[in-house]
């Protein structure tokens, strides 16, 4: 066992808050997330109450529905990633339409489930959205990076000037960030660069900090913006 394994293995487990209008649905996935080692802090059966929980629970990973009575998912998501900029949302929903999809990454989402997919499927999608990675239903990826480039053409403020006052990145940082601007997983960056997966989050965490950004949508779309995304 490396030193890294020894790490994995005394980490605490990963805090899950379900959010889901059915309570059967939003009961049999917080089991399922429960037999598979994740710690599920709360549930919510509507959007006021998932502000209130998540803000209580504090949990690594929220597994939001949309379509939720007396405040909307992609509300819930805005209200509670703003709160706190760690917090990764996942979006569990029975609905494809793109309008959905690109609204609730715009609202802070990191990645977007649909409620077809396998039980594996969503303990996967959980535990790589948990370290920053985004997921998404096959299909839905493309669509995502090509609302990045519409974003990116669109006038920002901030970091996103170009001021020529703008913190600096290191080489290594930037390499980083032109890779997730292609779009790649923190795992497909670190085979790439040859380094570990935390160091990948280490290097992210970086140039968010440093670039005054909150989140991957952003800090995208800050890339594609200076074409890192180009070969």
């Amino acid at each position: 066992m490396t030193a890294d394994d020894s790490t994995d293995a005394r980490r605490e487990p990963i805090r899950v808050m379900v959010v889901d209008d059915h309570p059967m649905w939003r009961d049999a996935v917080a089991r399922d997330l429960t037999e598979s080692g994740f710690d599920v802090v709360a549930t919510a059966g509507d959007g006021e109450q998932a502000v209130r929980r998540a803000l209580a629970a504090a949990p690594d990973v929220l597994v939001l529905d949309l379509n939720l009575p007396a405040k909307p998912g992609v509300q819930v998501c805005k209200e509670l990633v703003g709160a706190n900029p760690a917090l990764r949302v996942l979006v569990l929903s029975a609905s494809g339409e793109h309008a959905d999809v690109l609204e609730a990454v715009k609202s802070g989402a990191t990645g977007y489930l649909l409620k077809s997919a396998s039980t594996q499927e969503l303990i996967d999608a959980v535990r790589r959205t948990a370290v920053g990675d985004p997921v998404f239903t096959p299909g839905l990826a493309g669509l995502v990076l090509g609302e990045y480039r519409r974003l990116a053409a669109e006038p920002v403020s901030a970091a996103g000037t170009g001021d020529p006052e703008a913190p600096r990145l290191t080489d290594r940082e930037t390499e980083v960030l032109r890779l997730v601007a292609k779009g790649l997983s923190y795992k497909q960056i670190a085979e790439r660069l040859v380094i570990s997966h935390r160091t990948v989050q280490n290097h992210v965490q970086n140039t968010l900090g440093k670039l005054q950004l909150h989140n991957r949508v952003e800090l995208v779309r800050y890339a594609i913006e200076r074409g890192l995304d180009e070969d």
